[in-house]
């Protein structure tokens, strides 16, 4: 586990400057379309970081769009989100980046995302979707404010606003079928993971 941490850190960290590093803003790009099948990512639009925060590497054919989120600065959460991800979940990953980068703390950072739902600014999905995490090299959050995040499998997200796991029938952890993050929010999301080789999960729970 901790290797893979080691290891996962290190693609956090390559995925972040590269608006400098062109070498650095290909991997951001690789690192993103590994979240989605082949299908998707072939078409799909791509987010890499700069100085600012997010800036867009490529224009989307299917209304899909990839990129590398860091929910906390040491998560690397790959994700292809649908049109309805765009609309909704894409908002707030610009705007934590945005902020990021004019190097606000983190308390202020969380608060200025639930600040943005309060006033209609972030907007929670008006209609089921999906999120697709399907990269090998998930760095997930599980406390974020503690900071923490550890490797994940791959999985799939649907859009499941101000639901709980008990809604699902699930007991909330992830060895579950089905389990829901963010619970409760705008932006809570039914994980279901995908036992596709990867490691044994079943011991975390990502918060995304």
């Amino acid at each position: 586990m901790l290797v893979a941490t080691t290891a996962h850190t290190t693609r956090a960290e390559e995925a972040k400057p590269s608006a400098v590093n062109p070498e650095a803003r290909e991997q951001e790009i690789a690192l993103a379309l590994e979240a989605g099948p082949a299908a998707v990512s072939a078409k799909a639009g791509v987010y890499v970081h700069d100085k600012d925060g997010y800036i867009k590497a490529r224009a989307s054919q299917n209304g899909f769009i990839c990129l590398v989120d860091h929910r906390i600065p040491s998560a690397v959460e790959p994700q292809c989100m649908d049109a309805e991800g765009v609309k909704t979940f894409l908002p707030k990953y610009l705007l934590v980046a945005s902020l990021r980068a004019k190097g606000k703390p983190e308390p202020e950072i969380r608060q200025a995302v639930k600040a943005g739902f309060a006033s209609g600014r972030l907007k929670a999905p008006k209609r089921p979707g999906i999120i697709y995490m399907l990269s090998p090299h998930n760095v997930v959050t599980i406390d974020e404010v503690k900071g923490v995040a550890v490797p994940f499998p791959g999985h799939l997200m649907f859009y499941a606003p101000n639901m709980t796991s008990a809604d699902v029938g699930s007991d909330g952890t992830p060895a579950s079928p089905v389990f829901v993050v963010d619970e409760k929010t705008p932006h809570a999301l039914m994980i279901v993971p995908v036992p596709a080789g990867g490691p044994g999960g079943g011991h975390v729970h990502p918060s995304h």
